[in-house]
């Protein structure tokens, strides 16, 4: 009995439940997604795993951010994207993690126009690592989702209150 008085000091369970309420399922399962996507592909860009590592390297040569050590770099990407993946399980960082997605995803696609032969076979027909850029934009359709819900489940709550 005393447990439960102390754990409701610390959990306020209305505010739980809230916070859950911020979203859909919908919502949900793509925060969930968006969460395992981003904290696995950031994981792995840390501890120098990455699939995607020669691509990046490569995009670093290129671009203004070559100033800075390519291991720097990797690793600090790294550890945006899985900041990227927590935001998302927040629903009251929801515009955060939005505004953070959009400025990472938008560099996600500079390949195709920076590193073409390495993105593109021929007119339309991309690359293996064209493709892996390219299916980003499924990420996009669902942080949108994401967005949205959030902003219809705002609108509700205070048409309520």
């Amino acid at each position: 009995m005393a447990e439960t008085t102390i754990l409701r000091q610390y959990i306020n369970v209305a505010q739980y439940k809230k916070a859950l309420s911020l979203s859909s399922p919908v919502g949900w399962t793509n925060r969930f997604a968006l969460a395992i996507v981003y904290l696995w592909f950031g994981f792995f860009k840390i501890i120098h795993q990455s699939p995607a590592q020669e691509l990046v390297a490569n995009l670093h040569k290129v671009t203004f951010v070559h100033s800075i050590p390519f291991n720097t770099f990797i690793i600090g990407l790294g550890f945006v994207e899985c900041f990227i993946g927590i935001l998302f399980l927040f629903p009251k960082l929801t515009k955060l993690a939005f505004i953070v997605f959009v400025l990472h995803i938008s560099t996600t696609f500079l390949p195709l126009f920076c590193l073409p032969d390495e993105t593109w076979k021929g007119s339309l027909i991309l690359t293996l690592p064209g493709q892996y850029i390219v299916k980003n934009l499924v990420l996009v359709a669902s942080a949108v989702t994401v967005l949205f819900d959030y902003r219809r489940k705002m609108k509700r709550a205070s048409k309520k209150a």
